[in-house]
């Protein structure tokens, strides 16, 4: 299966290196580039790609902009954001992951890095910069200020519950299998059926859920 690639950054030189290494690539395609917030919108919108690379500061609707009005949209459920910039501060992860982006990523990122982002995103996985730290994470979901209220968590089995806790703390599906002695298939089973049952669009949304339900507690 070929994967769509879309590409957002107001400087042509990255887009060209961007779609050189993915084309290079036997299952990527890259379907279309944009300059500005407004052009990755139309594009992702015209191509529906499953995958896109946002810049955050491009002119004329910033890269976080863009992403949360393709997150909003229901025709776009199919695609996934990685936002990809120079700047790795705390309020633009905050700002990506509010905005629904499904990764992030500073652009240095060594090449192997990137590509492999792309295939997890696509396979509707969360993925954080390896230099961007759980650590980071906790701070961002925990910042999502809301009342703890697990109502919504009704839905869930007790063992889906525990998965979604772990999932919280940033656990992969091999080590949430590792931690509750499941196959890491099993793992990923259970994963599949929370984001049914909460309407979540990737894991990034479960790590907020399970923070503003207070099923995990902020420094956990």
């Amino acid at each position: 299966m070929t994967i769509r690639v879309a590409l957002a950054d107001d400087q042509q030189l990255i887009r060209a290196g961007f779609r050189s290494l993915l084309e290079a690539e036997p299952d990527l395609e890259v379907v279309g580039e944009a300059a500005t917030g407004r052009e990755a919108v139309a594009l992702v919108t015209r191509e529906k790609p499953d995958v896109v690379l946002m810049d955050i500061r491009m002119p004329d609707g910033d890269g976080l902009w863009a992403t949360e009005r393709i997150a909003a949209d229901p025709a776009l459920d199919g695609t996934h954001v990685i936002v990809v910039t120079t700047f790795e501060l705390d309020e633009y992860v905050a700002e990506a992951i509010r905005a629904g982006a499904s990764g992030f990523l500073v652009k240095d990122t060594e090449p192997v890095e990137l590509i492999r982002a792309v295939h997890v995103v696509a396979a509707g996985d969360a993925l954080l910069s390896p230099r961007v730290t759980k650590r980071l994470l906790e701070r961002v979901a925990g910042s999502l200020s809301a009342p703890a209220d697990d109502s919504a968590l009704a839905v869930l089995t007790d063992r889906e519950r525990e998965v979604l806790a772990l999932v919280g703390q940033g656990l992969t599906n091999e080590e949430i299998g590792g931690r509750l002695f499941l196959s890491p298939l099993t793992a990923k089973t259970h994963v599949s059926r929370i984001m049914s049952k909460l309407l979540a669009r990737d894991r990034v949304q479960l790590v907020v859920v399970a923070y503003e339900t207070g099923l995990v507690a902020p420094g956990r």
